[in-house]
């Protein structure tokens, strides 16, 4: 009785020097909500309730950096391991022919109009996806390929036309004119280089695109 008087006793006394109850379970060795139970009624002095407070914004800090370094090594994790998936897929032309197909599937127009190609995107990357899939698993001509950028009003047309250039690989000179869309220019979304449209004409790899797509999807799991 006398060592849980004692140890009463000390947590109160550590509580009113601002310790916080971590700190005092910790010290003492007892729970924490026995440590809350004993001080809850310790009257604190301004500067005690200074140092609990600084103490526990200090822990909100600690647990987020904590998250973030979790969250951060679970991510490099998924990367080390998608890179080895990604990096043992053979180079092999039929796999970049399922590749596009299936991105065209997600992205691409499917109509009626087989003949063509047209795929729309804002993602530099899967713009960028594609074109490399197509032009590695058919037998592309580069001088079929037309593109058409969506843009808004506060956009710079001479930038973003060679911005997607660069992207797509494709000459300006195989641009048409851009799309501008009716809008305010209020709303400036900060990185964004609008939209493409890239479109390649040939019946033959349209259809073997799309066949490709719907074979796959038709085999299933």
């Amino acid at each position: 009785m006398k060592s849980k008087d004692a140890e009463k006793t000390k947590a109160i006394e550590m509580r009113k020097n601002g310790f916080s109850l971590n700190e005092i379970s910790t010290s003492l060795k007892i729970s924490k909500s026995s440590a809350s139970l004993w001080v809850r009624s310790v009257p604190l002095s301004l500067k005690a309730q200074s140092q609990i407070l600084e103490k526990r914004e200090l822990g909100k800090i600690k647990a987020k950096a904590s998250k973030f370094a979790r969250t951060t090594g679970r991510l490099k994790e998924a990367a080390a391991f998608a890179d080895e998936i990604v990096s043992s897929v053979s180079d092999n032309k039929n796999y970049s022919r399922v590749y596009c197909a299936l991105l065209y599937w997600c992205e691409g127009e499917k109509s009626k109009n087989d003949e063509s190609l047209f795929f729309t995107n804002s993602d530099p990357l899967l713009v960028k996806t594609y074109l490399r899939t197509l032009r590695a698993g058919f037998e592309t001509n580069e001088k079929k390929f037309r593109v058409c950028i969506h843009l808004h009003s506060y956009h710079n047309s001479k930038k973003q036309l060679l911005f997607w250039s660069q992207i797509t690989n494709i000459p300006l000179a195989q641009f048409i004119k851009p799309y501008r869309k009716q809008d305010s220019g209020k709303n400036v979304k900060l990185g964004y280089a609008g939209c493409a449209s890239v479109r390649y004409h040939d019946v033959r790899i349209a259809r073997q695109v799309q066949a490709i797509a719907r074979a796959f999807l038709k085999k299933g799991p």
